[in-house]
């Protein structure tokens, strides 16, 4: 996907674009490959890959949410910072928050910050289901791209949810199996859709869950924990 093909893309899916957005992704781009060199940040690194399966894949979340109705973001196991480093970049109104294990990633997110000279956003450097722990029913939007399964993302995601508000998993293929998850955490799936990037028509799955209950104090639990007995 070239830049113009990009552009054309993005424009399809009713988000707008601008030069100023274009010029924040080149440089968003160059400061990926340049630390990808000294740190393990993706294997995907020709531009037109990039600006295909990170930058518009990260963008395709707006078919199921539209994000100028909501003020707080979260993406949890942000890595090099997709969807959310994106989603700041075209929706600068958004208040967010990427949350990554590793505190080599971390330093990435907040040079690409600096860089941008991005507000209203913050990198930190925590466990998903720790940093939930004191950050409950905080946020309008908790996202996570392609990382552990559905119910182990649910356990991490639903606690820092507010209440009527939105989980939305981007994967590659659903899964089965976290219904029961769901049930426990107080959510509910209202919108599923499916569809293939363009180009390479790789199959990518979005998965809307709203919480309809309070999460229960007791979750997330130890990690541990989770791994071991998972919902």
């Amino acid at each position: 996907m070239n830049k113009e093909e990009f552009i054309q893309n993005v424009k399809n899916i009713g988000i707008d674009i601008d030069d100023k957005k274009m010029e924040m992704l080149e440089k968003y781009y160059d400061l990926l490959i340049g630390w990808n060199e000294k740190i393990n940040l993706t294997t995907i690194t020709k531009k037109e890959d990039v600006y295909l399966k990170h930058f518009y894949d990260s963008l395709t979340i707006v078919k199921v949410i539209d994000l100028n109705k909501e003020n707080t973001f979260c993406d949890i196991g942000s890595g090099a910072g997709f969807p959310g480093l994106v989603i700041k970049i075209f929706f600068p109104h958004l208040k967010i928050t990427l949350i990554d294990s590793l505190n080599k990633r971390i330093n990435f997110l907040n040079e690409v910050i600096k860089e941008l000279n991005l507000d209203n956003i913050e990198a930190i450097h925590a466990r998903a289901e720790e940093y939930a722990l004191s950050n409950r029913e905080k946020f309008d939007v908790v996202t996570a791209r392609a990382v552990s399964s559905i119910s182990t993302l649910l356990e991490f995601s639903m606690p820092l949810l507010k209440l009527d508000k939105y989980f939305i998993a981007m994967r590659g293929q659903d899964e089965s199996g976290y219904e029961k998850a769901l049930d426990i955490l107080g959510g509910k799936v209202i919108k599923k859709e499916e569809f293939n990037l363009p180009f390479e028509q790789s199959k990518r799955t979005l998965i809307k869950v709203e919480k309809i209950r309070k999460t229960n104090l007791k979750y997330p639990r130890k990690f541990s924990e989770i791994k071991k007995n998972p919902i």
